[in-house]
């Protein structure tokens, strides 16, 4: 049979036009009734356009199905098409899944292949005719279908590039320490629900995947430039504070990052500020763990002027500078270690690697140097400051030398 041969003629399909409206109306019915989730959506200015929309599908199908040589019946006409591309956009800004519309198409097809048919074969449409016609019906529904699921994909695809842009805008301005209006007007247009606290965290750009797998989905990324530094992203990680702040370090192990501390999260430019400083000063973690800020707290203050604690250092040493480089440096470091551990013998003796007795005789000759200022709390305080922060921990200001 020819492709003429096979069309159907203009009578049917004048004949059966004149049904469209009844035809469309009770495909939409049956899709509310077998399509729940679909209830609500015929109601208001969404459900005239798919009704809109079911009727021009059907007379869409119907001039396909009346074309005669040339016509390939697995190309819908357009208008048709762009209906069912706007369908599955719509969906997707719904915030529904392609489950329900690809489901309507199916009741669509059956419902109207029963009421058309029958049209059809009233008015005289041939058994090869009817075919024919079952097969455009199935390759009509396909199209469409593909046509949906493409409009959705795109308009997810487009709301997601303008969330990110969003988000990103707002990573941006959280950094940059802006004003709190300011901050939660951009978290709302980014559709993101603000936690208690953010951390700032920076780590190399090649560790930034592996990372985020293990990271809360609301963690944001910022594309700004870390100050001095190539490679590096920050991201700001929710509610990481208190008892969560072991996972995240245990998250971040293996990936050189630098922790910041929590702050409330309009405030968390001060937690990037905070991690961007202990980079700036080199400040370096054990092994492979996270560098954890919080615990650098001691370093982080006293390298605050590096080049005031040079000078306090070579100040409170200058009574040191007569003796050879080799006493000059056992006697320094047999100093700190007395301060750090307030005067306990044993425990400097311990931590130095040498007898009690080689502690105390070192004590005698820096007594002897330093005379009575070592029972001064201000000359007591500097050697701490000056001394302790080489050994990484928390100074004890209020330290005395214990006889």
């Amino acid at each position: 049979m020819t492709t003429d041969e096979a069309a159907i003629p203009t009578s049917v399909a004048t004949a059966m036009r004149a049904e469209l409206a009844s035809i469309a109306g009770s495909t939409v019915a049956e899709i509310i009734v077998e399509v729940p989730s679909y209830t609500d959506a015929f109601t208001g200015k969404m459900g005239q356009k798919i009704s809109n929309a079911v009727e021009l599908a059907l007379a869409g199908f119907l001039e396909l199905a009346t074309a005669h040589t040339g016509a390939d019946p697995s190309t819908p006409i357009r208008p048709a098409l762009e209906g069912a591309y706007d369908l599955g956009r719509g969906e997707a800004r719904s915030g529904r899944s392609m489950d329900a519309l690809l489901a309507a198409y199916r009741v669509g097809a059956r419902v109207s292949w029963r009421h058309m048919s029958a049209s059809a074969v009233r008015a005289g449409l041939t058994a090869e005719q009817l075919a024919r016609f079952a097969e455009l019906v199935f390759a009509y529904i396909d199209q469409l279908s593909a046509a949906s699921v493409a409009g959705h994909a795109d308009e997810l695809a487009t709301t997601g590039r303008v969330r990110e842009r969003y988000l990103e805008r707002l990573a941006a301005q959280l950094l940059a320490g802006a004003a709190e209006p300011d901050l939660a007007a951009a978290a709302e247009r980014a559709g993101w629900q603000p936690p208690r606290t953010l951390t700032a965290v920076v780590l190399p750009e090649a560790k930034l995947h592996g990372a985020m797998a293990s990271l809360d989905p609301r963690t944001l990324r910022s594309t700004e430039d870390v100050p001095g530094e190539e490679d590096l992203v920050v991201l700001l990680v929710p509610d990481a504070d208190g008892r969560s702040r072991p996972a995240l370090l245990r998250s971040l192990d293996g990936r050189h990052a630098v922790v910041g501390p929590a702050r409330p999260w309009e405030a968390v430019h001060d937690s990037y500020a905070r991690a961007c400083r202990a980079l700036a000063l080199g400040l370096e973690a054990e092994g492979s763990a996270a560098l954890d800020t919080d615990e650098r707290l001691a370093d982080l203050v006293l390298r605050a002027d590096d080049g005031a604690l040079a000078d306090l250092r070579a100040q409170v040493l200058a009574p040191l500078a007569d003796l050879s480089p080799g006493a000059r440096e056992k006697l320094a470091e047999t100093l700190r270690s007395w301060l750090l551990h307030q005067g306990r013998r044993e425990q400097v003796a311990e931590e130095l690697f040498v007898h009690p007795q080689t502690v105390r005789y070192r004590m005698t000759q820096l007594r002897e140097i330093y005379g009575k200022r070592l029972e001064d709390p201000r000359t007591v305080l500097e050697l701490t400051i000056a001394l302790g922060v080489d050994l990484g921990k928390t100074s004890h200001p209020s330290a005395t030398v214990a006889s």
